[in-house]
């Protein structure tokens, strides 16, 4: 469904020297740098799967989405979508993708959502019968009938969200970009977002490309995800296999009545860990534990601190995605 092969984009960007001499020299004779935004990606995404595509912020995320919808060019490399190249087909394309941007709406800000949804039917020429069998199925699941009449520009936040989704979907398009879908919301509006796009793949088989700084979005609805940092691919694969690569870590969850238990339980030294593979954080009575169970067995770590602190309710969990990515960007992934 998606291809895409040694993606690459660069900017040029002008350096202007300090001072009034700076600004005419940059004026009629201006020195430009090459900036490489991404750098030769390439990935593929098989039709109704749920992609999670992340990284840092500045990694480069945006600029990929930008070359997947058409809105730039790559400098080199190609990419696909269904077949076609998102610019040379663009007419044809916009028909086949759906796009959310969290913080930014394709809605018409004083009509009411239906009319709004009214335009987009006759900009996506969808045909009448069709049009109501869509709305009435995207209400369904999206739960549009209580705020449907009202003018876009009085929604919440959440029910803006949900209305975002729908129109991005009422063309019933192949590929659905939704970056940053669920920012900003609350719990109960993002499971509901996150419960109505896992229907929507299941249902119709479309393709997702989930961008989003929310991990829980990822762990939940994707089981594969492409990261990267400083524009270059760093991982590639199921969740299941960073875990298996990069996450034996293990969290130690404990109450305890001795005084200062961080200065008191001292793994580092003891264990000769490296300051990256332990960290301890403590919040009144109750500390939390996170450790490298390759460099010290659970086990031993359960031994030490029984044996040095009073303990009750103790715990051992596997650490989730966001406490192995953050390790990993802290240890410079894209080095």
């Amino acid at each position: 469904m998606i291809n895409v092969e040694n993606l690459r984009k660069e900017f040029k960007k002008t350096v202007k020297e300090p001072g009034l001499k700076g600004s005419v020299k940059a004026l009629f004779r201006p020195h430009t740098e090459t900036v490489v935004a991404v750098s030769d990606i390439s990935f593929h995404v098989p039709k109704g799967e749920i992609l999670g595509f992340i990284g840092p912020n500045g990694a480069g995320k945006s600029t990929v989405i930008k070359m997947l919808t058409g809105i730039l060019t790559p400098t080199s490399g190609k990419c696909t979508i269904n077949g076609k190249n998102p610019r040379e087909n663009r007419k044809s394309y916009v028909k086949e993708i759906g796009v959310v941007f969290g913080q930014r709406t394709q809605l018409w800000w004083d009509l009411p959502l239906r009319e709004t949804y009214g335009v987009l039917k006759e900009i996506y020429e969808v045909p009448e019968d069709r049009y109501r069998e869509r709305m009435a199925f995207l209400n369904e699941v999206l739960d549009l009938d209580s705020f449907i009449s009202n003018p876009v520009r009085t929604l919440s936040l959440g029910q803006r969200m949900r209305a975002d989704i729908a129109a991005s979907l009422l063309h019933s398009p192949k590929v659905l970009f939704l970056d940053e879908p669920t920012i900003g919301l609350d719990v109960v509006v993002k499971e509901n977002i996150r419960s109505a796009v896992s229907y929507i793949n299941e249902r119709e088989k479309t393709t997702v490309i989930l961008t989003t700084h929310d991990l829980a979005d990822i762990e939940l609805l994707s089981k594969r995800i492409v990261m990267i940092d400083k524009g270059k691919n760093v991982f590639d694969g199921a969740i299941a296999d960073l875990k298996a690569k990069y996450g034996q870590i293990r969290e130690l969850n404990f109450e305890t009545d001795t005084p200062d238990p961080e200065r008191t339980l001292c793994y580092t030294s003891h264990f000769q860990l490296e300051s990256g593979d332990v960290s301890v954080e403590c919040e009144g009575k109750s500390v939390k534990v996170r450790f490298n169970s390759a460099k010290t067995p659970v086990s031993d770590m359960l031994s030490y601190t029984l044996a040095t602190v009073n303990v009750s309710d103790i715990s051992v969990k596997d650490a989730d995605i966001e406490e192995i990515i953050r390790r990993l960007y802290s240890r410079g992934v894209g080095d």
